[in-house]
Order: C-alpha cells, then structure tokens, then sequence
C-alpha cells in the first residue's frame, strides 16, 4: 500500500464558499489516495481562520516530515498547485523534495508528469497563483486608503459609535446611549476635580453602563476614551490620524482641556507596586522585578497573585525568594503603623512641616501662574483696547473679528493651563498631607489604591528601599524618619514641644 503526506488549506472565506473547503480538500485528497491504492499518513490543515505565523508552522511541519519521511513516502497530495504554497518561495521548496528527495508532488485536481514540460506547467500555475496573491493584498491596501480618503473608520467603529450597511457600504453612524455616555465622561474629567479612579467611581454610582456583557467601566477603558481622538471627528489609520465624515461627539475646546489635564501620562493596565526600579536587593544591589501568575478555580473563577524577586536571583549562590505582594503590603502597613501619633501638637506640627516642603517643592509652580496671569492680564488688556479702537471706528469690522477671535484663543489657552497647575497644586499639596493622615488611621486607603497613588505614596515617604531576604527596609524620607524611628524627647525643650517649636517648621525635635 502506497503512502502519502497531505497538505489541505484555506486562506479565505470566499475561497470557501467557491467550493474550496477544508472538508472538500480532505475528501478529495482521500479518494485519491484510496483509488491510487494507498493511504494518507499524515494530512496537514490550514484553516482559513489562522494566523500568518500559525500558516508558516503548518507549512515548516510539512517540510520537515517529508524530509524525515521521504523514503517511506509515495508522494505529497494537494488539491491544487496554489493549495500547495502561498508564494513561489515556499513552491521552491516543494520542488527541492522531489528533486533532492524524490517525493512527488501530486495536485489531485489539476495533474501533470514529473517532466521538464509537468514541471514548467506546475511552476506556471504557482506564479499565476503569487501573482493573484500579491495583487489581491494590493488590492486591499489601496481598498483600506480609500476609505480613509473618504473618511471612514477601515475597522469597528469606537464605543459610541457604530457600524451599518448603507448602499452595500460600510458606514458610521452615532450610537445614541453610547455617544451620551462620552459625552458625559469627558464633561466629568474636564470640569469637575476627579481622578481616573475618581471617574470611574462617579459612572458607577450614577448608574451608567458601558456594555450590557460588561457593564462597568475601567480605567482602562476611560484612558483610552479620554484619548481617542475619534470623538473630535478623525479616524486612525498605520499610526496616523485623518478627518474622518462621522459626527464629532467632543468639542475641541474640551478635548484639548482633557489632554491638558491629562498631562500626556500614558496608562498602564497592569503596573507592579514594589517593582520598577523602586526596590533594589540586599544581597546583591540588582533591581527587584516582580511576576503574575493566574491561578485557576472551578469555583471562584481566576485569580492574579503578584510575588517579587531580584531579577539575578537564578545566579549561582543568589538566595532563591520569592516574595507576595500581600506581604510588602503588610510591611508597608506596620510602616505606616510606627509613623502613628497620639499627642495632638505634634500632630498639628507634623502637618505644618508638611506644608512648609510642599510650599518649597512648588516654588517654580507659582513662579509659572504668577506668570500665565501676567499674559492674562496683558491680553484683558489688549481686548478692552482692541474693543475701544473699533467703538471709534478706527477698526474694520472683519480685523476686529480676526483679532478678537485671536485674542480670546490665547486666553482661553492660558487660563487652562492656569486650572492644570491649579489642580497639580492641590493634589500634590492635599496628598502629603493625605500620607500623613493614612499613616494615622487604619490604613484601609492603602489596600485599595491603585498603582500610581501607592506608587506617589512610597515615593513621598521613602528615599529609597531595598529587599533583604522577606524584609523591606526602607529608608524614609523627613520628616517622616521623625515618625518611624520615634520621638527623642531629649532634644526637646520641656515636656513635650515647646510653642516655639511648633512655629518653626526647621526645628529639630
């Protein structure tokens, strides 16, 4: 009985419904075999739903059975020539298995004889076959370009959005609730003082939902909102953006104050609290990195933990630990709980230190208010002057207008960069004091951050850390090393604190 390696593929849904399918293939590749007197050892697929990557595996298999195989094969079946390879390189190496090995390569349905004229018949085909291949992928290039000329999203269109048929196209049309809840987000984020987190919070006790199948909004989710420039009317395309035809949901005015207040801070979904560089360790200084690792239940569904280790410790003789998350979040939590203070002075002096860094630490903030108010006063200014020379008549109206406009711009600008420093001020100001205050209670705030505020909270406290074994040893910033390391009363003068000392900020304890 004779042997045979089959190789059956798919490479699009049309080429199914032409009659080309993998089962079509399969039982066509079969009787051949049975009516040739043998068998098929081995039948390779590719469906039409694979990946490139996914194809090429196929395709390196195939080669490298017949190879191993060869003198135990009869031949390698394919239903037609361009069945057999997607591009005449991949042909070559068909042709090097029968001429370097001796197995035959047989199209079931389009047959020829291994002979210079079968062979020149079959290499026809497959350039017929790379040509069709390189044209069609051409073809849908300039198909994808067009429809960005014409201002059409070339994929699914963005939450608010949706896509319909309309005279056999592909349009986009504005998805009422969808489009009222963007609307909503970006006036949220834009003029009222909330966080990602803070947003997200206010959507969910508004009782907005963003899909019925997952009704709850993420941060994520916002960021990539916030940033989408979709909404102001331009469809992406190969990295760049271009005036789309659907209806923008944002004015411009407030997506620019939203990217204002943004920052340009890229969001990361999945972030480390203790890794990136903030921790190093003790045994041999390297940075510590951390892993995730999901678990599995049948039960309660998936689980992500998060363990931490020195990124040499598979070197000879490194300690082998692997630390929990859970775990350096307890020890930050006994941290906070040494910094606690029961006598109200010292509370009240701690604060006032406080405030006297942050005042410090924001010199250059005031220095650039103190200057975006002198631009702003200097084009009220120029407004009232512009506003009198066209009450006199010295002033055309369509100059008047240009000007105006121009004007009112550059204040507009100004003042939103006067409201971001406004509200870099007040978070940066109120989260010191929100450390201070965390490090008093029962820290429950800590444990349901997210990465960024644990993040700004180790960074106000520490100086730096390091991992020594399963212990995180931090050193601490002042005057939180006051706190942790315990009042000296002996360096105090009476008491406990004298009036003067809690008027000077600098004052050692």
């Amino acid at each position: 009985m004779k042997r045979f390696v089959a190789l059956a593929r798919v490479s699009s849904r049309e080429q199914e419904r032409e009659g080309f399918s993998l089962a079509v293939q399969e039982e066509a590749l079969k009787r051949y075999a049975l009516a040739a007197g043998g068998e098929i050892v081995r039948l390779f697929k590719v469906a039409e739903t694979a990946s490139k990557s996914d194809e090429r595996k196929t395709f390196r298999e195939l080669i490298a059975y017949g190879k191993k195989h060869a003198e135990e094969l009869d031949g390698l079946l394919f239903y037609k020539v361009d069945r057999a390879a997607r591009n005449l390189f991949d042909y070559v190496e068909l042709e090097r298995l029968e001429s370097e090995y001796g197995l035959a390569f047989i199209s079931v349905s389009q047959p020829t004889e291994n002979t210079p004229a079968g062979r020149m018949m079959r290499r026809t085909l497959a350039n017929m076959s790379a040509f069709y291949t390189e044209q069609q992928a051409l073809d849908v290039k300039e198909g994808l370009a067009r429809r960005v000329q014409e201002g059409w999203f070339v994929g699914k269109a963005p939450y608010g959005y949706k896509n319909v048929r309309r005279d056999g196209r592909c349009v986009t049309e504005v998805e009422p609730t969808a489009a009222e809840n963007v609307k909503r987000i970006f006036h949220l984020y834009a003029y009222e003082p909330l966080t990602l987190d803070g947003l997200r919070d206010r959507l969910h006790a508004d009782g907005m939902t963003y899909r019925a199948d997952a009704p709850r909004f993420t941060r994520s989710k916002l960021h990539a909102m916030l940033t989408d420039r979709a909404y102001i009317g331009e469809i992406p395309f190969k990295g760049q953006w271009y005036p789309g035809k659907q209806q923008p949901l944002i004015e411009r005015s407030t997506w620019d104050r939203v990217q204002a207040l943004l920052g340009g801070h890229v969001y990361h979904a999945r972030q480390m609290t203790f890794a990136g560089e903030f921790m190093t360790c003790g045994h041999c200084g390297r940075a510590i990195t951390g892993e995730q690792v999901v678990k599995r239940f049948k039960t309660t569904g998936d689980r992500r933990y998060v363990y931490y280790r020195c990124s040499g410790y598979t070197a000879p003789g490194h300690p082998r630990v692997r630390i929990p998350e859970a775990e350096l979040d307890r020890q930050v939590l006994e941290l906070f709980g040494r910094m606690k203070v029961e006598d109200p002075e010292v509370r009240d002096w701690f604060r006032m230190v406080l405030a006297s860094q942050t005042r410090d630490a924001q010199k250059d903030s005031r220095a650039q208010r103190e200057e975006l108010t002198r631009q702003a006063s200097l084009l009220v200014a120029q407004q009232d002057r512009l506003l009198n020379l066209r009450i006199a008549d010295d002033v055309d109206q369509d100059t008047f207008a240009r000007k105006h406009t121009e004007l009112r711009d550059r204040l507009a600008s100004i003042k939103l960069q006067l409201d971001v420093l406004d509200r870099s001020h007040d978070e940066t100001a109120e989260l010191a004091a929100k450390v201070f205050e965390l490090s008093q209670t029962l820290q429950n705030q800590w444990v349901s951050a997210d990465y960024a505020t644990k993040r700004r909270i180790l960074e106000i406290v520490c100086l730096n850390c390091r991992l020594d074994g399963v212990s995180l040893v931090p050193t601490t910033r002042k005057p939180f090393d006051v706190l942790v390391e315990g009042l000296d009363l002996s360096k105090s003068r009476g008491d406990w604190i004298r009036t003067s000392d809690l008027l000077d900020p600098n004052q050692a304890l």
